[in-house]
């Protein structure tokens, strides 16, 4: 593993960032690919789900729909550079886009490709390998593969030879020089360590002084040691499953489930966004340890993707999000917030303005950054 930078090193394009920065997961399923075709039908994206919501009891609003940036195609440059006029205005210094990469093939790649093509897309950005095999498994049906994930050291070594193209990008986002790269599912690498030496050597070899290495939490089980898996740290999860349904309130269904006495997944399953919030801010309290980066989330529900086992978080408000932004920004040592995130539609977790509340959200994010005041170091903003 490398050392994080102390109180310095966040750079993107020559300049540096602001202490802790914030950055914001940014999903590009907002546009038709061949592979959701043929498992969903001809022209599915992401709207697709988010028009066919429904409220699932009194006083849940659906569908939330888009209000200023629209319906959009992101493969429109306009559309993306809208996003990005957006974010910026509103204090979040860059997207963590997600990279699909499947044993050599790529997809839903056709926005970035044309982002980085773009020189007056100047947002600055970062990667996170989302390598998990597609399945429909957010739908409530896991047991069908569309796209299978594939590990092979000639893979590792073909997959890092694309990013080192990508990690040159003036825009890219680093630490003391090295790029960040984040892995959504690190523990499903079949030897993580050295897949993380493999990509270190080769990136030192392309002339970076290294990389900060970073898996992100899956949604129900902590990652309490990343270095066992070659890793500089780990990117906290939000919502966490696990304060949502611990295990010993999901045991129960789990065991009926197995003897056939119960379905798997309840219809739903609700639970106070306020709650969240505190208990993230209560672990960070007392653990704010450099090497795991905190993640907040505006809201979440993922009903309009499931039938069955949605999460819904309620009691969401704009100041409820700023008030944990806040909090997180002023008391994490890491040189990185997460927020989750830009554009997730269909999960109930965006920033982008909606039909109902418009930019209310932005405008927390931003008053939450301000307010957060300092950076590590003692520097004003």
């Amino acid at each position: 593993m490398c050392p994080l930078p102390e109180a310095s090193g966040l750079t993107a394009g020559g300049r540096e960032l602001v202490r802790p920065g914030n950055v914001a997961f940014y999903l590009p399923q907002f546009h038709p690919v061949a592979e959701n075709d043929a498992a969903w039908g001809a022209g599915f994206s992401e709207w697709h789900n988010v028009v066919a919501a429904r409220p699932r009891f009194k006083g849940h609003h659906q569908p939330v729909l888009p209000g200023e940036v629209g319906f959009y195609d992101l493969r429109l440059d306009q559309t993306r550079r809208a996003q990005m006029d957006l974010a910026r205005e509103h204090g979040i210094d860059g997207f963590c886009w997600y990279h699909y990469w499947f044993d050599g093939h790529r997809i839903l790649n056709e926005p970035f490709d044309r982002m980085l093509r773009d020189p007056a897309e100047d947002l600055p950005f970062l990667l996170c390998w989302a390598n998990e095999p597609w399945t429909r498994q957010w739908s409530g049906r896991s047991g069908e593969i569309i796209v299978e994930q594939r590990y092979s050291n000639a893979d590792d070594e073909r997959h890092m030879a694309f990013l080192i193209e990508v990690f040159a990008d003036p825009r890219y986002i680093t630490m003391d020089g090295k790029p960040v790269f984040l892995v959504y599912q690190p523990s499903q690498l079949p030897d993580a360590a050295r897949t993380c030496d493999r990509w270190r050597a080769m990136a030192q070899r392309a002339g970076f002084r290294g990389l900060v290495l970073l898996g992100v939490e899956s949604f129900r089980a902590r990652l309490a040691d990343p270095a066992t898996l070659g890793l500089d740290g780990v990117v906290e999860q939000q919502p966490d499953l696990a304060t949502v349904r611990p295990a010993w309130r999901a045991a129960p269904r789990r065991a009926a489930s197995r003897l056939g006495l119960a379905r798997r997944y309840p219809s739903m399953v609700r639970f106070p966004y306020e709650v969240l919030a505190a208990r993230a801010l209560a672990r960070l309290r007392a653990s704010p340890d450099a090497r795991r980066f905190p993640t907040v989330c505006p809201g979440w529900y993922n009903s309009p993707r499931r039938d069955r086992g949605a999460v819904i978080l309620t009691g969401a408000s704009p100041e409820a999000y700023g008030a944990w932004l806040e909090e997180t920004l002023r008391t994490t040592a890491s040189p990185l917030v997460f927020v989750n995130a830009w554009n997730e539609w269909a999960e109930g977790a965006h920033l982008e303005p909606d039909r109902a509340s418009g930019r209310a959200y932005l405008r927390a994010h931003r008053v939450a950054v301000d307010r957060a005041g300092t950076v590590s170091g003692g520097r004003p903003r």
